[in-house]
């Protein structure tokens, strides 16, 4: 039997330019952020007499609804940058175990590597989307969007307020994620209580924030999961530039978005569409306040 070479199998490949794309766009410095795309059984069957089980990671929580799948997952502390140069090293295929407690590995992390760190929030949002969709979900990824991560700093944090000021950023944005963003408040990264919020949000939303870290996004393949947080980003981008010229003048009214909705066949986050516009943080309006006063003192007496 000739062996064949996982590295050059469509889900590799995928990953590698996805990961590139990523990179490219400047979310992914260093050893930020992290993929799992699940795989079908047919799909990883021609390699499986060329793999080999190395070490099994125990799970932070039996994930019996998990058990016997496998996920392509990038390693913890790896670099996006590099992983088109040295697949092997930089990714690895996991198998969940029988039992739903560990995460075998059959491919990859060469040299003594291990999935991310988020492999919990990973396999916890896994699950959601699967009961939420029946399966047809496949794709978690996470990454440090610069204009989403800005935006935390200074809007509202409300999931129908932050929705709804990513519809009114960019039209796009209400027909390519309807069902809005979920917003978590600040935990530490890692942990299987972030997993658990963030898998909580997935079964709602598509696109989970994690204010002043990064973005989730599910999606049924790559692209889409790219295109969902590429979408946002762009909104987010525009929304920063807008905020920074002092503010809207003016924007898409409630009934634009009511009839984009009906356009293009999509239900909107109720929370989003039934608020009038989109708002600041509280705190973000004191200090602006505060900083209009001291450029007026500033003009007025020269210092």
């Amino acid at each position: 039997m000739t062996a064949l070479s996982t590295g050059e199998s469509w889900f590799v490949a995928a990953m590698v330019k996805a990961t590139g794309d990523m990179w490219s766009k400047g979310w992914d410095e260093r050893n930020g952020g992290n993929i799992s795309l699940r795989l079908a059984d047919r799909e990883v069957e021609p390699y499986l007499p060329f793999w080999q089980r190395g070490t099994a990671w125990p799970l932070g929580e039996t994930m019996a609804e998990l058990a016997g799948q496998y996920f392509l997952v990038t390693g913890s502390g790896k670099y996006f940058r590099n992983i088109q140069l040295d697949p092997e090293t930089n990714l690895g295929v996991i198998r969940i175990s029988s039992d739903g407690r560990t995460a075998e590995q059959m491919w990859g992390y060469r040299g003594g590597g291990v999935p991310t760190s988020e492999l919990p929030a990973h396999l916890k949002s896994h699950r959601a989307r699967q009961r939420q969709n029946a399966g047809r979900s496949r794709v978690v990824m996470h990454c440090h969007a610069t204009n989403l991560i800005a935006l935390s700093y200074v809007l509202e944090l409300d999931a129908a307020n932050v929705t709804r000021a990513l519809w009114e950023g960019s039209t796009e944005c209400l027909v390519v994620f309807p069902e809005g963003v979920g917003i978590l408040d600040w935990m530490v990264p890692g942990t299987d209580s972030i997993g658990d919020a963030t898998a909580e949000l997935f079964a709602s939303h598509p696109l989970v924030l994690w204010p002043y870290h990064g973005v989730f996004a599910v999606g049924d393949d790559l692209d889409e999961s790219f295109g969902l947080i590429d979408t946002a980003e762009k909104s987010a981008e525009i929304l920063v530039k807008v905020i920074s010229m002092g503010g809207a003048r003016q924007t898409m009214t409630t009934q634009n978005l009511v009839d984009l909705a009906k356009r293009f066949a999509v239900e909107p986050f109720a929370a989003a569409i039934s608020l009038d516009g989109w708002c600041l943080s509280k705190t973000t309006e004191a200090l602006a306040s505060a900083q209009d006063l001291l450029h007026v003192r500033q003009s007025m007496f020269g210092r």
